[in-house]
């Protein structure tokens, strides 16, 4: 099974090389990796460069923003399943993608899995902010406001081919429209695995206090978009994981 982990990036150059380091240090054996870079003025371009013959496929040039970048990947990818590795985060070790390939080869009928993630300060340090735990699937979750982390989701390719990919209608919080598309609207079959996969850094694209603000407003028209009668619900819950962002 080739599994595909699909990294964007823009203006990365702190961050990037250990996104890569995590990667290319997996211990699955048939990784394509697939870097999509949107014309980097930083030194991102250099750094990933000097991996280059470790890198399946990159390609640098202007874009929509991340989502669109992202989409770009999808459209590349050639892996079976496939996956993302934010250019902010890091794998939580050697075994992540092995546990992911393990799952689906237990099952041919699973179409997609997610595991658990954390969260940690953005320094040398790398202090354990919080944690996200997924716990196993169920719709009535999912109606309820729940979705899994993101970065630990990965996808059979021939579903995403049937789904589709990202609505570039919605700008900063697109992944939350993909992943109610899939779990809720077309309700595929997702298993969860009971471990960790992802390590996130506090203060990336997904974790500023300002973008934050800005990912609920969006997601409200995204649940309404949807239909969804839980979305006082998850205004509630998404509130109280911003007042422990600013507590932290």
């Amino acid at each position: 099974m080739k599994i595909t982990i699909i990294t964007v990036c823009y203006n990365r150059k702190a961050t990037i090389e250990k996104a890569i380091q995590s990667v290319l240090s997996q211990n699955y054996p048939n990784i394509e990796y697939i870097i999509i870079d949107g014309n980097s003025k930083d030194g991102t371009q250099e750094i990933i460069e000097s991996y280059k013959d470790r890198i399946s496929k990159y390609i640098s040039e202007p874009d929509k923003g991340m989502y669109d970048a992202i989409n770009k990947g999808f459209q590349l990818a050639t892996g079976d399943v496939i996956g993302l590795m934010h250019s902010d985060d890091e794998f939580y070790d050697r075994k992540a993608i092995s546990r992911v390939a393990a799952r689906f080869e237990y099952d041919s009928n699973i179409e997609g899995v997610y595991g658990d993630g954390i969260y940690v300060s953005n320094d040398k340090e790398e202090r354990l902010i919080r944690d996200r735990i997924g716990g196993v699937f169920s719709l009535k979750r999912v109606k309820k406001g729940w979705l899994p982390l993101h970065p630990t989701v990965y996808l059979k390719k021939a579903v995403i081919n049937k789904h589709g990919l990202y609505n570039l209608d919605f700008k900063i919080a697109s992944d939350t429209e993909f992943l109610l598309r899939y779990l809720y609207k077309h309700k595929i079959n997702m298993s969860y695995i009971d471990a960790y996969i992802v390590k996130m850094r506090m203060g990336g694209m997904s974790t500023s206090l300002k973008r934050a603000f800005e990912v609920l407003y969006e997601d409200y028209k995204i649940y309404k978009f949807h239909g969804l009668a839980a979305i006082s619900v998850v205004f509630l819950k998404k509130s109280i994981a911003l007042r422990q962002y600013i507590v932290h």
